[in-house]
């Protein structure tokens, strides 16, 4: 595995060696040790002596997760994996990246560098539960503890769901680390439950800011945010009954006397992505403009031009087939309200020998202003959706129905009309594609763990145009050459 995964930074050793030098010295590092600590900094092996710092050290992991692109713009896992599956729709054959998505044909450039960055805060996260867990000074002790199981968590469940059989890293301890082969991706489950039933025990049903006070903002999770995804990894390994009672729980969850998350209603379901949407359970603060704006957006007006290089810097619209899985009302002849509100429409001027185009844009994100939107990671539709497949795969069809209704409702449609239970269960899997479009990954993860990955995608191919070609060895990514090249026990996802 690349050095860098199982290493602490360059900054992580400059401090630690201060330190070391000003023990030597006989002065003590306890002064520097109590400095607040920028969210890009690691003080080493004394980052858990204070609270102070070791909030620093968990502030520096979300801010990662938020400066990356892994979450939101045109490098996301949600961006990249709508234009490899039947989300989005390429419109810049000049962007190699999107061209190779679009055309299923990456390889480890284009996928290698999620792996490495996501162990690299794997790595971080091992350090911080090592030195949480031996300090004996933190107040606030838990709450750090619980942080760090649920970034693992959360780090694992991508990596698996990207790549499958992953290295299994739970210790900084370079030499356990350097020589790890990959393993089922059911062990990979299997700690992230593990993890995720550590830090429910651990954190408060309160959120908490970096001073281990109550807030309102959701930056960092609390109890019900490590149970919606406990719910998730329960649907994504087939235990219905778990995967029920967790989703259920935050549903029904409170903070105080209140009731925790409620539902946007649909008299104002544009503002389900807002900061202060009631049905965010967990969002990563941006310091910018979330990029799923200029990435599917950038201020493009509803009539352009026709323009030879393209749509006013946005590469990717709706694919037609996720269009057409929208639904109208048939009683009141209105389209779903995801449709109106969730998308926009752009129309491109007939220019040359090209006739006048229209697309489809996502519009979740409708803001430059910093801090109007966050990214969104769990929000409460999804455990409507969960728990109403776990109860239609327990025959509880009724149930089922009223969960699947509740999203449907606020989505301005009637309600459902299949009646067995296979039936419901695929209406859940199509409202969860309308749902959670261009989010993430859900749809690329959902086609998988439901087994419709191939045929979705051997009749989506041939639409794209574009000379795309899909097996079954497709369903993953390949992993990072180069980390490949220094571990002889890793091996390439089969394949490529």
């Amino acid at each position: 595995m690349k050095s860098n995964n199982i290493y602490p930074s360059a900054v992580l050793k400059g401090a630690f060696i201060m330190c070391l030098l000003i023990v030597i010295s006989g002065t003590g590092c306890k002064k520097y040790l109590e400095i607040p600590l920028p969210a890009n900094k690691i003080a080493g092996e004394g980052a858990y002596k204070t609270d102070r710092s070791s909030a620093a050290t968990l502030s520096n992991i979300f801010a990662v997760l938020t400066g990356s692109g892994f979450f939101d713009g045109a490098k996301s896992i949600g961006y990249n994996t709508g234009l490899y599956t039947d989300e989005l729709t390429s419109l810049n054959i000049n962007l190699t990246d999107n061209v190779a998505f679009y055309s299923d044909a990456v390889n480890d450039v284009h996928t290698g560098n999620v792996w490495t960055a996501l162990y690299q805060n794997i790595y971080n996260a091992n350090l911080a539960i090592e030195g949480v867990s031996a300090s004996t000074t933190l107040l606030n002790k838990n709450q750090w503890l619980g942080e760090a199981y649920f970034i693992r968590a959360l780090c694992y469940f991508y990596l698996t769901n990207y790549y499958g059989d992953v290295a299994m890293v739970t210790t900084s301890d370079y030499i356990v680390n350097k020589d790890l082969g990959r393993s089922p991706k059911e062990a990979a489950y299997k700690l992230i439950i593990s993890d995720l039933l550590q830090a429910q025990s651990l954190l408060t049903n309160e959120y908490r800011d970096a001073a281990g006070n109550v807030t309102l903002s959701k930056g960092r999770p609390n109890k019900h945010t490590v149970t919606a995804l406990l719910a998730r990894a329960y649907l994504y390994t087939g235990d219905w009954a778990n995967a029920e009672i967790q989703s259920g729980n935050v549903i029904d969850a409170t903070i105080g006397a209140a009731k925790a998350y409620t539902l946007v209603p649909a008299s104002n379901i544009e503002n389900v992505f807002v900061a202060a949407s009631t049905e965010t359970i967990f969002n990563l603060v941006a310091t910018f403009a979330v990029r799923d704006y200029s990435a599917y957006n950038n201020n493009m007006a509803a009539n352009i031009p026709y323009s030879a290089v393209g749509w006013s810097g946005v590469a990717a619209a709706v694919s037609p087939s996720l269009i057409n899985a929208f639904e109208t009302n048939p009683t009141t002849l209105t389209d779903d309200r995801r449709k109106t509100y969730w998308l926009r429409m752009t129309t491109m001027a007939a220019g040359g020998t090209f006739p006048a185009q229209t697309k489809y844009f996502p519009n979740k994100y409708k803001s430059t202003v910093v801090g109007a939107e966050n990214i969104i990671l769990f929000r409460l539709a999804e455990q409507y959706l969960i728990r109403a497949e776990a109860r239609a795969r327990l025959n509880k069809l009724d149930d089922a129905r009223t969960d699947l209704n509740t999203i449907r409702t606020r989505a301005g449609l009637n309600g459902t009309s299949a009646i067995a239970q296979d039936d419901v269960i695929k209406a859940v899997w199509k409202e969860r594609r309308v749902e959670y479009f261009a989010e993430i990954g859900n749809r690329f993860f959902d086609l998988r763990r439901t087994g419709t990955i191939d045929a979705v995608m051997n009749a989506e191919v041939p639409l794209k145009g574009v000379g795309a070609t899909w097996n079954a060895l497709k369903q993953y990514f390949p992993i990072s050459a180069y980390d490949i090249s220094v571990n002889k026990n890793l091996i390439q996802t089969p394949g490529y």
